[in-house]
């Protein structure tokens, strides 16, 4: 096929890289730990831990899931916790004896977590305490017999572990009453493992599964994206690849700081701290609640930042937060954009604010994610989602899946090393999104200008019929996003007899003098006509996800 976006490939960025050079993420993490093992690791509330400190420790619970639990290669394992130290230990322990990791949302509700568990019939659980009130309420229902319970201070010594541990259950009152028989502290897990024999490798391949990542659910049911190894292993490598102009700018012998601010339980906090930046040996400072902006500011006022991934709600909610300007942003080389689009404002303040653009990429769980992105080292933001990846293969389709003429909009399909093998237990599910050649069709709407460069117009589901005309949500929100006192703005469809569908715009005031009045005046000097909002609604909040995702669908009421 026809891949105009070589042409535009940064310097330095092959068009093919060895996705093959580990056959697992064990293989990859292990020769990791070597290679860096002096160099720090992870950051969390002041303290400091090495690679070679998380060798350690995850090493110790592989033992005690092999050994003590007598799990087996392939037994799928959860972990439900925020981003603490105790995240990336537990991730490496259980890819290191062969298990498979099911990353869970430590804010989902029992009903959530049900599906979750049975779906993937999850043997045990690593589970911060704080959350641990929402297993117990559906443990008789699952078939997850082993619990393993942490506490946020349990990596932090005796002495402050124990003083974080008493102000977070007796002061902050973060840790509901819970009831687990049966349940394992993390610790004691960890100290077992150490006087259990070494865990063995088991024999797995690329083939293998290491991660089910469950979609967010917006759409409908939760499913678990199927992801290999060799999908893993293929993303990290490309993801390498695609930093590396960007990483050129890092002066010699400085130790790579990034924020991990995104939660390691989504799929590209996961891939690009945890994964990638094993990979490259650079230190995540680890950032439990970024929505506590006050802590987050705090635990980066001291850091030296280079890279810092995220989601527009975060760039912008840091922007508008009063002390932003407590860190040291001149150092900061790569900003990452990704989950959502980032929109042209928050963009511009960002580059004015930090001196680095922000380079949108493009991705979702079933691809590990990483599909498309800006070069790392631009130097203005571009409002695409950038190129496709190294390997990676993209292409617009219509209804029927036949491509569509260049500069006209289609759904993007994508096709690559990194794309996952289908969902966990679903192949009705899996052969709706996959093309007969192997391209996953990812549901959203976008072009492809002359150079390669992807746009997307917005989500298939999303899409608004106003009198038989197509509004994209997006553009609308663009429009009044701009407008002096939008703090932020969502767009939805709503019924409307007159037109089928009408435009709703939701909006959260920066400037309490904002009026519907001065949106529709807005909006008619910025909208045609059958793109304006017919209904302008004032909200303190808008819902999203914990990733900081809006739930257009809850605000079509």
């Amino acid at each position: 096929m026809d891949k105009p976006w070589l042409q535009s490939y940064p310097s330095g960025v092959p068009a093919q890289v060895d996705v093959d050079r580990y056959a697992t993420l064990a293989d990859l993490l292990e020769q990791a730990y070597g290679r860096h093992a002096a160099k720090e690791a992870y950051v969390f509330m002041g303290k400091r831990w090495s690679f070679a400190d998380v060798d350690r420790a995850s090493a110790q619970f592989a033992a005690y899931l092999q050994h003590e639990l007598k799990l087996a290669p392939g037994d799928r394992v959860a972990v439900m916790m925020p981003n603490v130290p105790q995240y990336p230990v537990a991730v490496a322990g259980v890819l290191r004896a062969g298990m498979v990791l099911v990353s869970v949302n430590p804010l989902y509700t029992p009903r959530e977590l049900e599906h979750q568990l049975k779906d993937s019939g999850a043997k045990a659980i690593v589970i911060l305490e704080n959350f641990a009130h929402t297993l117990e309420q559906v443990r008789a229902r699952v078939p997850t017999q082993h619990v393993v319970l942490t506490a946020m201070g349990d990596l932090l010594g005796t002495l402050k572990g124990g003083i974080v541990n008493l102000v977070v259950r007796h002061v902050k009152k973060l840790v509901p009453a819970f009831d687990l028989p049966g349940a394992v502290r993390w610790n004691a897990a960890l100290a077992r493992g150490a006087t259990l024999p070494r865990y063995s490798r088991p024999p797995l391949t690329g083939d293998d599964i290491a991660v089910l990542q469950y979609t967010g659910g917006t759409t409908g049911v939760s499913k678990g994206a199927v992801l290999l190894n060799r999908n893993m292993v293929a993303n990290v490598m490309q993801a390498e690849a695609w930093f590396q102009p960007g990483l050129r700018k890092v002066p010699p012998d400085t130790v790579l700081t990034a924020v991990a601010a995104l939660p390691l339980y989504h799929i590209f906090g996961l891939t690009v701290n945890l994964l990638l930046w094993t990979q490259i040996g650079g230190r995540n400072v680890l950032i439990p609640n970024p929505r506590d902006l006050p802590a987050t500011f705090k635990a980066l006022s001291t850091e030296t930042v280079h890279c810092f991934p995220a989601v527009n709600t975060l760039f912008a909610a840091m922007l508008n937060h009063p002390q932003f300007n407590t860190v040291n942003w001149r150092n900061l080389l790569i900003s990452v954009g990704g989950g959502m689009s980032v929109q042209q404002i928050t963009a511009k303040r960002w580059l004015e604010a930090t001196g680095c653009a922000i380079c949108e990429g493009y991705g979702l769980s079933e691809t590990s994610p990483v599909a498309s992105c800006n070069a790392t080292d631009a130097t203005a933001f571009t409002g695409s989602i950038g190129l496709p990846v190294p390997n990676t293969d993209m292409a617009l389709l219509d209804d029927a899946g036949a491509p569509v003429p260049q500069g006209e909009r289609g759904e993007i399909a994508i096709r690559g090393p990194q794309v996952m093998a289908g969902y966990w237990q679903r192949p009705d599910e899996t052969a709706k999104v996959m093309t007969a050649d192997g391209f996953f069709r990812t549901g959203d709407i976008g072009t492809m200008d002359e150079k390669g460069y992807f746009r997307i117009v917005d989500r298939k589901k999303d899409m608004i019929l106003v009198s038989g005309f197509n509004v994209y949500p997006n553009e609308v929100e663009e429009v009044i996003s701009q407008m002096p006192g939008v703090l932020e703005c969502a767009a939805v469809g709503v019924p409307d007899e007159r037109t089928g569908e009408a435009v709703k715009i939701v909006i959260v005031k920066k400037d309490q003098s904002l009026t519907e009045a001065t949106v529709k005046a807005w909006a008619h000097d910025n909208l045609t006509g059958y793109k304006r909002p017919h209904i302008v609604e004032f909200r303190t909040e808008l819902p999203k996800t914990p990733v900081g995702k809006i739930l257009r669908r809850e605000l079509r009421g």
